[in-house]
């Protein structure tokens, strides 16, 4: 799992996307992210899922399929990203939220930074409140689906 979170900022770094949220499970993950600022967001997933394999000795972490879903409110954004957090609770993994250790959700409750960079009130804070600069670029071309608007 700490090969996921590592592989997953090194592709954020290389696709300049922003991570609201994650949680690694035992046979997937949920991503809550935008728009790259460099390439698709389908080759931004495809290097993530190559970089895992190639370097993973257990068996297959990857599902077949997979599922995708456009946040287009804050509202909505909220409720994926508390979905997201409270799998491995739903799961019978943990008693808590903060207690599963590949997740975001310690990055929301304590601001300390882990392996992949989150983008959350904290790290706006840590920026005076401005977003990254790649993204103030492109945020006049689309509206960007970042918590701290």
């Amino acid at each position: 799992m700490e090969l996921f979170e590592d592989a997953l900022e090194r592709v954020r770094c290389r696709y300049l996307f922003v991570i609201a949220g994650y949680v690694v499970m035992p046979e997937h993950v949920h991503l809550l992210v935008n728009e790259p600022g460099r390439g698709l967001l389908s080759r931004a997933i495809q290097a993530l899922k190559l970089s895992v394999t190639m370097r993973s000795r257990e068996r297959p972490f990857w599902q077949a399929h997979s599922y995708d879903f456009n946040v287009s409110s804050h509202d909505k954004y909220l409720e994926k990203l508390r979905y997201i957090h409270r799998n491995p609770v739903r799961r019978g993994l943990v008693a808590k939220a903060e207690d599963w250790k590949w997740s975001s959700f310690g990055h929301y409750q304590t601001a300390i930074r882990g392996t992949a960079e989150i983008e959350s009130g904290w790290t706006a804070a840590q920026r005076g409140w401005q977003l990254p600069e790649w993204v103030r670029c492109r945020q006049s071309d689309s509206p960007s689906p970042l918590p701290n608007r």
